[in-house]
């Protein structure tokens, strides 16, 4: 079977730890349950990431080299 999170169009996915968490919810004032959401199910998380987590993707960006963005893990 092949695993999708390693494929080269796939971008990177890292669950945030505490932290991290709060420094991005800081950042933008909202909360968690604000955020985008990603399934559970979903192939690209990584095989560490729970509901509740929040996972930081960062995609390649013609227009800003690198663009980040937030998702809270959902069932």
């Amino acid at each position: 079977m092949v695993d999708v999170s390693q494929h080269e169009l796939v971008p990177d996915h890292t669950v945030l730890d505490e932290g991290a968490l709060e420094d991005v919810l800081e950042e933008y004032n909202i909360k968690k349950t604000d955020l985008p959401k990603i399934k559970r199910a979903d192939p690209a998380l990584p095989d560490g990431a729970e509901v509740g987590d929040v996972v930081r993707i960062e995609r390649n960006s013609r227009t800003t080299d690198t663009a980040v963005v937030y998702r809270l893990v959902v069932e």
